[in-house]
């Protein structure tokens, strides 16, 4: 990997769920839902099955091979 992507966010938090469409790694929410009961998707490292679950600057959140960190704008 060259480097890792960084998707902004404009607020102290985002859930993520809304971080995963934000950061085009699905395209819906139904997508995000089933990934994460599937265990698809890590937030810094450890498996994360909340779609609600709170994402702050600094979380690396990974899918499919694909790392994107959460920055402030």
């Amino acid at each position: 990997m060259v480097g890792m992507d960084e998707i902004e966010i404009s607020t102290d938090t985002i859930r993520l769920g809304q971080f995963l469409k934000l950061s085009n790694l699905v395209d819906s929410g139904s997508d995000a839902k089933f990934l994460l009961a599937g265990g698809e998707v890590s937030v810094n490292g450890e498996v994360e099955i909340r779609r609600g679950r709170q994402l702050r600057a600094g979380d690396i959140v990974e899918f499919d091979g694909v790392e994107v960190r959460v920055v402030e704008a």
